[in-house]
C-alpha cells in the first residue's frame, strides 16, 4: 500500500474545495477514502469517538451533480488517479457508489503518527466485490465483535488500515483503531461508563456543530490540531491568531457560498482578527479592478460575528466557475508552447 498521503485532510477538503474535482474524499496512505439529519448534525456521528478533534461532513451526490463541479470537471484537467486506484483496490466508485460521508481527525497515542483518520459513509456497496478485491491487494479479514475487518497492514510505516460494513449500505475506512471503535460504539452502544462514547458527547464541538449554517459540506476542527499537523515553521506558527475553534459550512450547487467561522482565545484576540480579515477584504478590492467576476466574489465578503465570534460569510457566483472555464483552455495552450 502506498504511503504518500498518510492523513485525512479534512481542511483543505472543504476550505479550497479540492473535492469539487475529485471526489470529496481525501487519503490516507494511498487510500481515499440537505446537510443535517437531525439538529445535532449526521446521525453517524454516532460512528464517531468523542476524542475527534476534526470533524467533516459531505453530502457527495449533491455536490457530484452540481454546476459547480461539472464546470470544473469539464475546464480543468484534474488528476484523478488515486480515485481510480482507489476504485481498482475495493470496487467503490466515490462518484456513484457514496451518498454522503463523516470524516475525523483523532489524536494518536503512538510516537509514530500525529494522528488518525476514518471515514463513516453512506451509499451502494458490494461487500463480496470489495473484500475480494482489497484480498487480491494484501489485506486480510479479522473478526471483531460479530464483525469483518479488512485490514491491510499499512506496508512501511507503523499502523494499518481497515475497512469495515457497520450495517448495509454503512461503511467504516480507516486506521484500524477507529474502525474498531466504530464497531465498538455500533455494537456497545454510546457507553460512557465502559469506556465507549461518541462525539455527540463532546459538548465542546458539537456547540460548534449546532452553529453551523446549512449546507451539503462542512468542515470543524480545532485550530491547534490544524497548524501542529501542518508542521509551520515555528515563526509563522507563532504569528497566527489565537484561534481555538474553526468552521466551514458552505453549499455547492450553481455557486459556492458559505461562512467561514472562528472562535477566538478572547474578545481582543477576536478583535485582531477582524482587523487582519479587514486588511485583506480591502486588498481584495484593490485587487478585483475591473474583473467584474471577482468583483462580485469579493462584494459579496461580509464580516461578522461578536464577542469572541468571527465569522466571514461569501458567496462564489456561477460567473465566476465559468470565467475559469473559459481561461483552462488559454492557460494549457500557453503552457505547451513554453
Amino acid at each position: 500500500m502506498m504511503n504518500r498521503t498518510r492523513y485525512f485532510v479534512i481542511a483543505s477538503l472543504l476550505v479550497l474545495g479540492v473535492g469539487v474535482g475529485t471526489g470529496l474524499v481525501a487519503y490516507y496512505v494511498g487510500f481515499p477514502a440537505g446537510a443535517f439529519t437531525r439538529g445535532d448534525g449526521p446521525d453517524e456521528l454516532r460512528f464517531i469517538p468523542r476524542e475527534a478533534t476534526v470533524l467533516a461532513y459531505a453530502d457527495v451526490a449533491d455536490v457530484m451533480a452540481s454546476e459547480v463541479r461539472q464546470k470544473l470537471h469539464k475546464a480543468i484537467p484534474f488528476h484523478e488517479n488515486g480515485q481510480q486506484e482507489f476504485q481498482d483496490k475495493t470496487g467503490i466508485n466515490i462518484e456513484t457508489d457514496i451518498d454522503h460521508l463523516v470524516a475525523c481527525l483523532n489524536p494518536d497515542s503512538t510516537a509514530s503518527r500525529k494522528g488518525s483518520g476514518m471515514i463513516v459513509a453512506r451509499g451502494r456497496f458490494d461487500e463480496v466485490k470489495i473484500e475480494a478485491l482489497m484480498r487480491e491487494h494484501g489485506a486480510h479479514v479479522e473478526e471483531y465483535r460479530g464483525k469483518r475487518l479488512i485490514v491491510n497492514e499499512g506496508g512501511d510505516h507503523p499502523g494499518s488500515f481497515a475497512l469495515s460494513f457497520m450495517e448495509p449500505g454503512l461503511i467504516a475506512v480507516g486506521t484500524t483503531n477507529l474502525v474498531r471503535t466504530a464497531v465498538d460504539l455500533h455494537q456497545g452502544g454510546d457507553n460512557p461508563q465502559n469506556g465507549i462514547a461518541s462525539v455527540t458527547r463532546n459538548e465542546e464541538l458539537m456547540a460548534q456543530v449546532r452553529q453551523l449554517e446549512s449546507g451539503n459540506a462542512w468542515a470543524i476542527g480545532r485550530f491547534d490540531t490544524l497548524t501542529a499537523r501542518a508542521n509551520l515553521p515555528p515563526g509563522l506558527a507563532e504569528r497566527l491568531p489565537a484561534i481555538t475553534w474553526f468552521s466551514v459550512s458552505g453549499h455547492i450547487n450553481g455557486g459556492l457560498r458559505g461562512v467561514i467561522r472562528a472562535e477566538a482565545r478572547d474578545e481582543e484576540a477576536a478583535n485582531n482578527l477582524r482587523d487582519v480579515v479587514r486588511g485583506f477584504m480591502a486588498l481584495g478590492k484593490l485587487q478585483a479592478g475591473s474583473n467584474p467576476q471577482v468583483q462580485l466574489m469579493v462584494d459579496s465578503l461580509e464580516l461578522g460575528g461578536a464577542g469572541k465570534t468571527v465569522a466571514l460569510s461569501f458567496a462564489v457566483p456561477a460567473e465566476v466557475f465559468d470565467a475559469v472555464g473559459a481561461m483552462a483552455p488559454k492557460k494549457k495552450a500557453e503552457k505547451e508552447r513554453q
